[in-house]
């Protein structure tokens, strides 16, 4: 009841009579009083007022299934939402519970993460309070296997809008799926899946945010930012977390009319940090630079090299001013 209350407070403009929520939710003045009180315990501002009631003035910035559950908007993400305190990976727990037969748009979610995973078997390791790690999962009925990876790009977009979204910072993408501001890294995300020859079973797509990060390793700290240190400013997890569960909605659905990034890979491209830029690709037969020229509809980068251009769908991508890196 604790996150039904807390979302009626949200959207009321102004106070909220106690007897209105008694009988919006069927219970007694006294469940009610004792739910506000809680809420006031986990750290929320409310006001009440005889004859009046209650209005929310401020939020703490938690991640728990009340807080989450009080913001969502969107129709399938987290519709099953599971939130802890300490995990090891979001992605493991929510591969296990695909497992299980947790169902599509399952939403896992963590205030900290001991044994998180980045791309090509990095850890990541995040304290609590600062930072955001979620998974989603999915479980397409008609998804080939092959368009699969594109999801990664698709989740690159749905981040990069939500920062927008609830920041106002302007941020990009490091093709194909790191989210950078200012030229440092701010967001990584790791997309795995269970398939079978012809079918897939689930795909997990793990999202990692530096939210109030203050500083970090020296060997990271020309590279890696956070929406604090960007701005300056602290911002509520939870909000960032719903939108970009509505972003990532709404990209899917496009996404999954086509199976490609036909109709996306304009919006791709003016966030793409790479564009018109010299690249170095890393590649396992050998390393070329060339300029990028953005995307095709498959989500491979297209780079102008002396001798032509080339689609790039596996190696590492290096972006010149970006990281440090060449």
């Amino acid at each position: 009841m604790k996150a039904k209350i807390l979302q009626v407070l949200r959207e009321a403009d102004g106070y909220v009579s106690g007897q209105q929520l008694c009988e919006q939710f069927g219970v007694s003045r006294t469940a009610v009083w004792k739910a506000i009180n809680q809420l006031r315990e986990m750290g929320y501002e409310i006001d009440s007022v005889s004859n009046k009631g209650y209005c929310i003035r401020s939020a703490p910035d938690i991640l728990n299934k009340n807080e989450l559950l009080s913001l969502k908007k969107t129709a399938w993400i987290g519709q099953r939402l599971e939130c802890y305190d300490v995990i090891g990976s979001t992605n493991t727990t929510a591969m296990q519970m695909a497992e299980e037969g947790a169902p599509h748009g399952t939403l896992v979610v963590a205030d900290r993460q001991d044994s998180g995973k980045g791309r090509r078997g990095r850890s990541w390791v995040m304290p609590a309070g600062i930072a955001i790690a979620m998974s989603i999962l999915l479980k397409p009925e008609d998804l080939q296997p092959g368009n699969a990876p594109m999801l990664t790009l698709v989740s690159a977009l749905a981040v990069v809008r939500a920062i927008e979204e609830q920041t106002g910072l302007r941020a990009a993408i490091k093709w194909p799926n790191d989210i950078v501001i200012d030229g440092k890294k701010v967001c990584g995300m790791l997309t795995e899946m269970s398939t079978q020859i012809d079918y897939i079973n689930h795909i997990v797509v793990g999202i990692g945010i530096n939210v109030h990060n203050e500083q970090f390793p020296e060997e990271l700290s020309d590279r890696a930012t956070s929406l604090f240190l960007a701005s300056g400013k602290h911002y509520s997890r939870a909000a960032l977390v719903e939108a970009v569960c509505e972003q990532f909605e709404s990209y899917y659905e496009i996404f999954m009319r086509t199976q490609d990034l036909s109709n996306l890979k304009n919006e791709y491209d003016s966030y793409l940090v790479n564009k018109d830029r010299q690249v170095c690709i890393l590649d396992p037969r050998g390393e070329y630079v060339g300029k990028a020229l953005g995307i095709t509809e498959h989500g491979e980068l297209l780079v102008e090299t002396s001798d032509g251009i080339r689609n790039v769908d596996s190696g590492e991508v290096s972006v010149r001013g970006i990281y440090g890196y060449v």
